[in-house]
Formats: structure tokens, sequence, C-alpha cells
């Protein structure tokens, strides 16, 4: 279950850094926020987010890993993640998930949200996008005060459970994809489960940075691998929805790395005070 690879620890002067490159993230999403329309095309995110990236002095996480060739993942409807941008216009009705990473001084920051073009054609769809975007700040509140990070992917799973009986619908968590590790490398120990397991994981201690990510559908869990290698669907063309954060852990508090604010707005309603590496 978890990676057995050593946890990585940084410093505040670290953090900092990825605290910057967080920042040049959330701006990247929220002028891909502020243009998504019908007709917009994948390519011209693409464009838009590698331009914001490019122009604050960082370089795109994603463009070339492990082969990668854009610089954000899109993924649309079915689309659970690592969707590769390409002529596809968007149209009415579309769920749009945006992943999105920085890299500045050797040091990453990565984040994903979910936006829905125009008005739903599916009953059920802002839930699920809603749902997701909870579940993914239940997990964060839980990295301020808990032992393991176990206790993280137990408190997005019992989120997402009160939302099943809430609205009378079976959320989906896939669970062949999580959250992770981030800091010199995009993607390093440990893994963040995204539900409850009996095995506890590491413990949490100042100076371990998480890229907390629950990936929710509307439907069935199960997902396969499109023929390009990258792009995981739902396999019954559910809809889907992720959303993602890159969060502190440090002496004092939390920080929410990869939001304008650092959290301090939905950390607020948890009774949580953030602190800025």
């Amino acid at each position: 279950m978890w990676r057995r690879n050593r946890v990585e620890i940084k410093s505040r002067e670290q953090m900092r850094t990825m605290r910057v490159a967080g920042l040049i993230v959330a701006q990247a999403l929220a002028e891909v926020r502020d243009v998504i329309r019908p007709g917009l095309s994948l390519v011209q995110i693409n464009e838009l987010a590698d331009t914001v990236i490019r122009d604050n002095n960082a370089t795109p996480s994603f463009f070339g890993y492990e082969g990668f060739p854009a610089s954000v993942c899109i993924s649309v409807n079915e689309q659970v993640i690592h969707g590769i941008p390409t002529e596809r216009k968007l149209r009415d009705g579309d769920v749009v998930s945006i992943d999105c990473g920085a890299h500045v001084d050797g040091w990453h920051a990565d984040s994903a949200a979910t936006f829905l073009v125009g008005e739903p054609l599916q009953p059920h769809t802002h839930d699920l996008i809603e749902v997701t975007r909870s579940a993914m700040w239940s997990g964060i509140a839980a990295m301020d005060s808990a032992r393991y990070v176990r206790d993280i992917g137990g408190a997005i799973e019992s989120t997402i459970e009160q939302a099943n009986e809430l609205h009378k619908v079976e959320f989906g968590i896939v669970e062949d994809y999580v959250g992770h590790g981030i800091g010199s490398a995009l993607h390093q120990a440990p893994d963040v489960v995204n539900f409850w397991v009996r095995e506890k994981g590491p413990r949490l201690k100042p100076g371990l940075c998480l890229a907390i990510e629950p990936m929710v559908t509307l439907g069935s869990a199960e997902c396969d691998v499109l023929d390009d290698s990258w792009t995981v669907v739902t396999r019954d063309g559910s809809l889907s929805a992720h959303w993602e954060h890159t969060v502190a852990l440090l002496d004092d508090g939390i920080c929410v790395l990869t939001a304008q604010d650092g959290g301090k707005a939905e950390l607020a309603d948890y009774g949580i005070v953030v602190s800025e590496p």
C-alpha cells in the first residue's frame, strides 16, 4: 500500500520556494477558470496555463514528465485524470478537470480543479463537483491534527459517505490513483489514499508536503486507460471530478501552498488557523 521510499522532509526555506510555485499554479488555474466556455479548445487551455507558468519564471512540472506531451492534464466528463490536451472544443454541460503543476528552483507544487461548462446535462453534476471539492478540504483539514497519513484518507471517505446519504447517490471513490508526497520531485513518497485503510502509513511530521487529491465518480469507480497510455476513464462512462492542493505541514500549523490565501477561507470553517512558511 505505502511506498517504502524515504519520506522527504523540507526546510522552511524549501517550503517557501514551493509556496512560490504554488501561487503560480493558483494563478494559472484562476486564469483558466475565468475563460472556460463552450467553444474553447483544450489546446487553448493548455497554452494559457503554459504561458502563465513560464511568464512567472517557472517551468511546467508535467511537460515531458515520463513523456507527457503537454503542460497541464485536461480530463473531460468520463475522463478521470491524465487527459492529453487536443483540439477538442468544450461543449455546454462538459465537466472539465484541469491538473496543473509548476517547478521553481528545484521544487514543485501541484493542484487540480473541476469546472462545469455552462449548465449541467445530468442530475447531480453540481453535487459531484462540490462533494469532491469538500472531500479534498476535509482531507486537508485532517492533516492539521492527524497523526498518520491514513487519517487523511479516512476523512475524505467519511465526507463522501455522508454525501451518499444526503444526496441518495452512490459517489464512487477512485482507488487506483491516489495523492502523493511532493517536493524536489513531482511524485514521491508517501502515497495518500482517498479512503480508510488499516495500515497507518507514515507519521505526519513538520516538513512533510502532500498533494491531497480525491477523484470521485457519479457511478462506478472502476477505471481503464485509453490507448494513448495516459488518459484514465471511468469504465461505465460516468462523470468524474478531481480536486487537488499541495499542503505543507509546518511546526506551527499547515499551509495550502497552491491556494492564493493559503487555505484561510476554507479552513476557517474547521477552526484551523493557517501558517505561512
